[in-house]
């Protein structure tokens, strides 16, 4: 589009606007570079352009350019007593909208036959965070848990149980004989454990009864650990649910395939995503592209985020690239939000070498540790302080197994969030009777209202971003913020004592609506 004529400059076209907050407060509440990136193209002071820009915003904010070419907003005041009313008149739903528009999110999806391990927590926490983001902004979310309850490691499994295996088997006995396969592993018990797993495929009476007594023993034990993280997933479609949808797969990509060494693939750029392997069986890309056609046939959506780890972004380049070509997107984006591994200091945790840490343990302990601050709640201290530890870092970052750092209750951490939550609930148990008028400000009244009125954009940040930790250093910030105001002033006392009650119901329920979405909860007390 073009500028409007100005007598002052010349035309040009309007490149994007882009509108960001100033970490520093001094410079507003928003800030934008529009008027160097104008300079650039018809060579004018950046400075000039900023000051006619700001004439013709004056009228909806306090503007003011600043050299050598920002320009930055700060929101009346009139303006930030209207939010903090908003806030209060709509409790859970402020921030809240309404879309049209579908997602489906990929997460958690762990491996039949084994423990609920520290390395999957990343994926369940943040695939429940974005699910609960995306409902809250209106989307139609579909959760789906794609498990790993097929592939040749089923062979593997069979053998070691019909070697080795007893009645009544455990989560932690299919674990042992897992890695008790790869101990004594020789290519004579490779080859029958290929061949197992195509027994399996082929429908196989005995093969099929052992693989499901594995995925029953898996799904009790993974529906604990979901009712102790409170995630609710409403789907959990495995690899197994695809096992009849595949043969139209390959034949969908009759026209991009080949032959290789026996196998069937489909190059890309000479790096081959394999249908089918040389033995028969089919991949875990086949079932990927089968799941693809399956979403879009049943639920046609805008957006499908996989939370799956980084050491999978090869796989599902490919993924994406072979279901573009067979028509499976329609109209969907495609994101694998790739989250950094949970690891040792030195290396990676690995199952088939017995070297993993349970998440059960893991949040014993965090639980045991929170009874130092209250043992009534102990729990929801205890595994809020997991979930945020988690939460609070970016997706795509590794995260070094630190076990006093995951469960400390001290500093940017889910028990400082939840304590100043729980300030306010105690604050207003003394007195919530709320008055908003037109006041003078001091400076910390001002700056928590202008973090309050932030909430619903950082809310949409964080969708945009696929990153919950966005969430977590807003309202880490809030909170420290009241708490400094809290210790400079008094909020039971004094003149002001309905505009500060309203404060205080403003900051608790907007760490409480903060808190829900990343999947927390507030204790009565601490």
């Amino acid at each position: 589009m073009k500028a409007q004529k100005d007598k002052k400059l010349p035309d040009f076209d309007i490149p994007e606007i882009i509108i960001e907050t100033p970490q520093n407060r001094e410079f507003g509440d928003y800030s934008t570079n529009i008027a160097m990136q104008i300079a650039k193209l018809i060579n004018v002071n950046p400075h000039k352009i900023a000051g006619i820009l700001v004439d013709y915003l004056r009228k909806d904010f306090i503007v003011e350019p600043l050299p050598p070419g920002f320009i930055n907003f700060r929101i009346e005041k009139e303006e930030l007593l209207k939010n903090l009313k908003e806030i209060i008149e709509k409790g859970p739903k402020y921030g809240s909208k309404r879309d049209k528009r579908t997602v489906i999110i990929d997460y958690s999806a762990p491996n039949i036959a084994k423990p609920f391990g520290i390395g999957h927590l990343r994926s369940t926490i943040i695939g429940q965070a974005l699910y609960n983001i995306y409902s809250f902004l209106g989307w139609k979310c579909i959760g789906d848990s794609h498990i790993g309850d097929w592939g040749t490691q089923f062979g593997k499994l069979i053998v070691a149980i019909k070697k080795w295996g007893k009645d009544n088997l455990t989560i932690e006995d299919l674990e042992k004989l897992y890695v008790r396969f790869h101990n004594e592993s020789t290519p004579e018990l490779e080859d029958e454990a290929r061949k197992w797993f195509k027994k399996l495929e082929e429908g196989d009476s005995e093969a099929k009864r052992v693989w499901k007594s594995c995925v029953d023993i898996s799904k009790k034990e993974f529906n604990r650990v979901y009712n102790l993280l409170n995630v609710k997933i409403d789907y959990t479609l495995g690899e197994s649910f695809y096992e009849d949808k595949m043969q139209v797969v390959i034949n969908d990509a009759k026209n991009i395939s080949k032959k290789s060494q026996g196998a069937l693939i489909v190059e890309l750029d000479n790096i081959p995503l394999m249908l089918i392997k040389s033995d028969g069986t089919t991949t875990y890309e086949t079932r990927d592209l089968a799941t693809c056609k399956y979403r879009l046939d049943k639920w046609n959506p805008d957006l499908v985020i996989y939370e799956v780890g980084a050491d999978q972004r090869l796989h599902f380049r490919k993924v994406f690239k072979v279901a573009e070509m067979l028509g499976y997107k329609g109209k969907a984006q495609y994101k694998h939000v790739a989250h950094g591994l949970i690891r040792w200091k030195d290396r990676k945790f690995s199952t088939r070498k017995g070297d993993t840490i349970k998440l059960k343990d893991v949040l014993d302990e965090a639980i045991n540790k929170a009874k130092e601050i209250n043992k009534e709640t102990a729990e929801i201290i205890g595994i809020g302080a997991v979930k945020y530890n988690d939460l609070s870092r970016q997706p795509e970052k590794d995260i070094v197994f630190d076990l006093d750092r995951m469960i400390s209750l001290n500093g940017n951490s889910g028990p400082y969030i939840q304590y100043t939550a729980v300030r306010c609930k105690s604050i207003l148990k003394k007195n919530n009777t709320h008055r908003i008028r037109k006041i003078d400000l001091n400076e910390e009244e001002e700056m928590l209202l202008r973090d309050l009125s932030r909430f619903p954009e950082m809310v949409q940040s964080a969708a945009d971003r696929f990153s919950p930790n966005v969430i977590c250093n807003y309202i880490y910030e809030l909170c420290r913020n009241f708490n400094s105001f809290y210790e400079k002033h008094s909020v039971l006392t004094g003149d002001k004592i309905g505009f500060r009650i309203a404060i205080t119901k403003a900051v608790e329920q907007i760490i409480i609506n903060s808190l829900t979405l990343l999947g927390i909860e507030v204790p009565e007390k601490m």
